[in-house]
């Protein structure tokens, strides 16, 4: 069965699928509503149910969108097709493929049966490509990321390089694959739970030409890539913000502050703070769902006694003024949002 075949039969199982993957959601009218494909609670992810595009979704938050073939892959945190394919048909219990190699021996013992498919966790999922990277220092996306302004990126063991990730087109259901710049998603413990994808041009020419060039998958929820960030102890001060280049930017100019990029607005505000947190700078993205997540993250920092201070950027977002603007009219604009203390110990004199 074809993978458009596949997302055929799931579509006309619509409602089941979203029940199964997106249980933190509901139905409203002929869509299911839910917050995002990790399965949080929320409004930005819908689900149409029926009619012609039955089984098209899209998260207005973060403009991902595809088919149910495309929601079964990021719920579950799979990178390989085949085993997209696997998850689907063992959710429409479906019979697995026997590979050809095996056929003639199959019919020599008469024995029609075949192994179930393997199950991993998304966790698994995650770490399984995150183990497939190398070293950032001197690849295609430490050259990417020198572009943006961001020259020390290879410092941070959160971030690798894979010289061929797949890629799959949510529209045409085409594979391909790319090299890309790989984030590890981490939990207050260290542990890697999701990992963030930005597939790069083979010419060194940015991002690679693909209509959505990021995407992250795994476990999200309350987790984020962390830069500066210790295992153990408490972390007094700290930035959170939403992307991840834009939260480099900062990193690049003040040395030794503890960061976490949440990936989207959603996951921001669902960010689980570290113990012993006492001040909480949430850096802005200059749009709607960027104010959702500070928003929301700063109301939860409250209820924990946290004092949540924004940091703002002069243009559209901190990696823009690292560029545009330099340097050290960054570290200027910081220096006048930042607590005394904090300027002395984690900006340049």
């Amino acid at each position: 069965m074809s993978a458009s075949q596949l997302a055929d039969r799931l579509a006309r199982n619509a409602e089941a699928v979203c029940r199964h993957y997106l249980s933190a959601g509901h139905r409203a009218g002929n869509y299911w509503i839910v917050g995002d494909v990790a399965n949080a609670k929320g409004k930005s992810l819908y689900v149409r149910l029926s009619g012609p595009r039955a089984g098209r979704w899209t998260d207005a938050a973060t403009s991902q969108y595809g088919d149910l073939l495309d929601l079964v892959r990021e719920t579950c945190g799979l990178v390989d097709f085949r085993d997209v394919a696997d998850e689907a048909r063992r959710f429409l219990s479906l019979p697995e493929p026997i590979p050809a190699h095996h056929n003639l021996t199959l019919a020599r013992r008469g024995d029609a049966q075949t192994d179930p498919p393997v199950d991993r966790p998304a966790g698994e999922r995650a770490r399984r490509l995150f183990r497939m990277t190398e070293p950032l220092d001197g690849t295609l996306a430490d050259s990417y990321l020198r572009q943006r302004g961001i020259l020390r990126a290879s410092l941070h063991p959160a971030l690798r390089f894979h010289p061929s990730c797949y890629y799959r087109d949510l529209v045409t259901g085409r594979t391909s694959c790319y090299p890309a710049l790989i984030a590890a998603v981490t939990d207050r413990s260290g542990a890697i739970t999701g990992v963030h994808r930005t597939w790069l041009d083979p010419a060194g020419d940015g991002k690679a030409k693909l209509d959505d060039p990021r995407r992250a998958l795994g476990g999200l929820l309350g987790n984020a890539v962390r830069f500066r960030f210790p295992l153990q102890g408490p972390v007094p001060v700290m930035v959170a913000g939403e992307g991840l280049e834009s939260i480099l930017s900062l990193a690049h100019v003040m040395s030794g502050m503890p960061m976490v990029s949440a990936l989207t607005a959603n996951h921001l505000a669902a960010f689980r703070l570290p113990d012993g947190c006492q001040r909480l700078y949430i850096a802005a993205d200059a749009d709607a769902a960027g104010r959702h997540g500070i928003e929301g993250l700063s109301r939860r920092a409250q209820a924990l006694g946290i004092l949540p201070l924004v940091l703002s950027p002069e243009l559209g977002d901190f990696n823009e003024d690292l560029r545009r603007l330099g340097p050290e009219r960054l570290i200027v604009h910081l220096r006048a949002q930042l607590a005394p203390d904090d300027v002395l110990a984690f900006l340049p004199a």
